[in-house]
């Protein structure tokens, strides 16, 4: 890689990381050891596609559909050992997290991988429809569909007070 690519590169890598690093926190429901390997693994495959740069039109938005697709094969790997759970075991908070946080990062921890995907890329990255459908490889329809769902399943979870004080 040229000296002038790999500069580009380590710019763009330092104004997106931090974006990067809250749409992974968001995804693994504040998994921040996960959500850096996720972001690491993004940053890597980005580093070797930017060569082929010109093929890239929004380096921001193939970055994060990278994380996505990072973030869902990295789901389905998961070790045969590991088994879910019911209910999460207590984890203790980081001095500064909201109450309202912690119960929104419990809440997303018991959607499914792909409803979560769906409302991070939303309602947290501020995506389109269409947008979101491209980056998960489906219909708009099924975005809406499980936008639908996944938004009943947490009005379900956090109540509907819960709710109306996330959607404030």
């Amino acid at each position: 890689m040229k000296k002038r690519d790999l500069e580009e590169f380590h710019d763009f890598a330092t104004r997106r990381g931090s974006a990067l690093y809250r749409s992974a926190c968001l995804l693994t429901s504040g998994d921040t050891h996960l959500a850096e390997d996720l972001v690491q693994e993004t940053l890597g495959r980005m580093y070797i596609a930017w060569g082929r740069r010109k093929c890239i039109d929004n380096p921001a938005a193939y970055a994060q559909t990278v994380l996505v697709r990072v973030y869902l094969a990295h789901r389905r790997r998961r070790s045969s050992g590991e088994s879910p759970v019911v209910r999460l075991p207590e984890q203790t908070v980081e001095q500064g997290d909201s109450p309202l946080r912690v119960t929104l990062l419990q809440a997303l921890a018991e959607l499914p991988r792909l409803d979560r995907a769906v409302l991070v890329l939303r309602f947290w990255e501020d995506l389109s429809v269409e947008q979101t459908a491209e980056i998960l490889r489906t219909s708009s329809s099924a975005v809406r569909t499980r936008s639908s769902r996944a938004l009943s399943k947490l009005r379900t979870q956090l109540g509907d007070t819960g709710f109306a004080e996330l959607t404030a």
